[in-house]
């Protein structure tokens, strides 16, 4: 698709008696998926923070832009699409990256965190039965600027739960937006 537009999800698609809602089902049900999860992650802060008027741009430098500040969402879970015998060592991608121009399409030769604020989201439930990505209470939110993350862990590529506890407090969702707000 060369341009983008509203869908719904009665959108038809052509050729097919089939809907975008059944694209939808068949492929985005599994919330516990890796990079599902990353995408709902970013669309619960959006949520919170009400920043989602423009839709998403996967390869971007960072998810969301809140009062003008750039916001980057990580996510992490202890339970698994793909195992729920054990839990998963929670950690979050904090790497410096390249940023991508859409317009040049080309990379950066600039490599640093090019987010203002870090939320690193993590899906906190254990009880596999009970578990519910779409339950706000399943989930806690840790909020960072990037010049903490910069300060303390220059060169680290990833960070660690108990590292993160050290430097933030978790906060649930509702809390999310008068914490950005008092921050910036």
């Amino acid at each position: 698709m060369s341009r983008k537009r509203t869908l719904s999800d009665e959108t038809k698609i052509c050729g097919t008696d089939k809907t975008l809602n059944d694209f939808w089902n068949w492929g985005f049900s599994d919330l516990l998926s890796n990079s599902l999860r990353g995408v709902f992650a970013e669309f619960l802060v959006g949520s919170a923070l009400d920043c989602l008027n423009q839709s998403r741009i996967e390869w971007d430098a960072y998810d969301l832009i809140y009062r003008g500040k750039k916001i980057e969402v990580k996510s992490a879970a202890y339970v698994q699409t793909w195992h729920t015998d054990t839990f998963s060592k929670i950690g979050f991608n904090i790497g410096a990256k390249r940023e991508y121009s859409y317009t040049t399409r080309k990379y950066s030769t600039e490599i640093k965190r090019h987010a203002d604020i870090y939320i690193f989201c993590l899906l906190k439930e254990k009880d596999v039965d009970t578990l519910d990505p779409l339950n706000v209470s399943h989930w806690e939110f840790y909020i960072v600027l990037t010049e903490i993350l910069d300060e303390r862990f220059p060169a680290q590529k990833t960070i660690s739960l108990s590292a993160l506890s050290k430097i933030a407090k978790p906060v649930r969702y509702d809390e999310i937006k008068p914490k950005i707000d008092g921050i910036i």
